[in-house]
């Protein structure tokens, strides 16, 4: 039985939906089946659907950001991903939201410099961001593409004039949240931000934890809040090709008779993100570690934060570790 053939009642009965909703369905249905494509075929009922094929051949074009460390990017296969959610976590002091400003600066870089020319949105739930760090770091990345230029370009000087730090800050759009409510609402309006300003290629949330962690006592409450915000980002990151960064804080969890580190807010919302990367301590150096992904191996890598911001690590023990 075709879905246009359905009575409203079977349906509703069969999905698990309402009269009401089922009605709606069927509409659509209907709406979408007078629509021929050239070939003669239908277009999909619900839109965005595509072809296992499509699929490939868009994953042989995806868009990487690079995060500065060429060894942080060599497991993550070429950086931060695009139409994909990531979530970064890790303790105090460790570097989430240096990686962030990186990030943010990085997905500027142009297009013949191997970047996306793009535009950044920054969501501050604690209050860390730091401008004079963002121009340190800006600085920095102009000078790297000015020593990739001499290497390789002879008309830097025009590039040059366009690329200028404070050019980097006016791409960055900086939003400050100081409640659960705020966040809810500024991730509902994002997709028409987005729409206003379509050079926006990558949304950073530091930290999508802080405000769901701050006298929440209805617990599925939250949970719910959570997985709605979650699934509007994600979204996001598909209709508009944007890479979406969500930096999480840890908490300890009770495990085999000992306390241990893990990240907050449940196991449930580690399926709310593509990629989960745990940045800890090894000794004195920084380590990334894939946690989760459906299509990378699970790897750690050595990254540090410099006064130019996140570089590969100063030790000589550089190796990445195939998990």
């Amino acid at each position: 039985m075709t879905l246009l053939s359905a009575s409203p009642t079977h349906l509703a009965r069969d999905v698990d939906v309402s009269d009401s909703e089922a009605v709606e369905i069927l509409n659509l249905a209907a709406k979408a089946s007078a629509l021929e494509r050239p070939n003669g075929t239908h277009t999909n009922v619900v839109g965005g659907g595509q072809t296992a094929w499509d699929m490939l051949n868009d994953e042989k074009f995806s868009s990487y950001i690079t995060t500065s460390c060429v060894d942080l990017d060599n497991i993550l296969g070429g950086g931060i991903k695009c139409k994909e959610v990531t979530e970064i976590g890790g303790v105090p002091g460790i570097g989430k939201t240096q990686i962030g400003i990186q990030l943010a600066v990085n997905v500027q870089i142009p297009q013949e410099y191997g970047g996306l020319g793009g535009k950044a949105i920054y969501i501050d739930t604690e209050g860390s961001f730091m401008v004079e760090r963002v121009l340190q770091i800006a600085e920095a990345c102009i000078e790297d593409m000015a020593e990739y230029s001499h290497h390789f370009h002879k008309d830097f000087q025009a590039c040059k004039v366009k690329m200028h730090p404070n050019n980097i800050l006016e791409n960055i759009f900086y939003f400050r949240v100081c409640s659960y409510t705020e966040q809810i609402a500024l991730v509902n309006y994002l997709d028409k931000f987005i729409t206003e300003n379509k050079d926006v290629k990558i949304i950073i949330v530091d930290s999508v934890t802080f405000h769901f962690r701050q006298d929440f006592d209805d617990m599925a409450l939250r949970t719910r809040l959570l997985s709605e915000m979650a699934l509007k980002l994600m979204k996001l990151a598909k209709k508009f090709c944007v890479a979406v960064v969500m930096f999480n804080q840890v908490t300890t969890k009770h495990l085999e008779g000992s306390f241990q580190l893990t990240l907050a807010l449940g196991d449930s919302w580690s399926h709310s993100c593509t990629n989960r990367i745990i940045l800890f301590w090894n000794g004195n150096e920084r380590h990334a570690f894939i946690d989760k992904s459906p299509s990378l191996k699970s790897a750690s890598a050595p990254y540090s934060v410099t006064t130019r911001g996140i570089r590969n690590s100063t030790s000589s023990c550089k190796r990445i570790k195939m998990m």
